[in-house]
């Protein structure tokens, strides 16, 4: 059906505008001017060929613009190991990254779940104001259940 794009570009709308979640708002826009236009023969699979790692790039450079701008420094970075919590935090950030690489895995070869996390990645964006970086780290927590239901299979 060649209005079923549309069709789904306008439900995530509605449901973007309910919810008030402007990312979501915004994608959404993109997406439509850009089939609206003719574009998404050529633009739309590059885009979801590299949009995954523009993504990572634009929060890495979110999460070391403190560094950059001066408000963390090393003073900081060797205070911050004495915390519990900041063993805690280094632990978890080793684990996510591991984790979504097994997401990248997984997200590059099955598109049947590709599809399903995407969708559990909208419904938690704007029923629960969750933030869009679920399909990775969902892969790669579907990647390590996978695995480990493999394991004892």
């Amino acid at each position: 059906m060649v209005y079923e794009p549309f069709l789904f570009l306008g439900l995530l709308l509605v449901i973007a505008l309910v919810a008030k979640n402007q990312s979501l708002i915004i994608a959404v826009g993109v997406l439509f001017v850009l089939k609206l236009l003719g574009f998404d023969s050529k633009i739309f699979s590059y885009i979801q060929g590299k949009g995954i790692n523009w993504g990572v790039t634009i929060i890495t450079i979110a999460v070391l613009a403190p560094i950059a701008s001066g408000d963390i420094g090393f003073k900081d970075l060797t205070g911050a190991f004495k915390t519990p919590y900041a063993w805690i935090a280094l632990i978890s950030g080793i684990l996510v990254a591991l984790l979504a690489k097994g997401g990248v895995i997984l997200l590059a070869s099955d598109p049947h779940i590709t599809t399903a996390l995407v969708l559990g990645t909208i419904l938690a964006v704007s029923i629960f104001k969750g933030v869009a970086v679920g399909p990775l780290i969902g892969a790669g927590i579907a990647y390590a259940a996978m695995r480990f239901f493999e394991f004892f299979k």
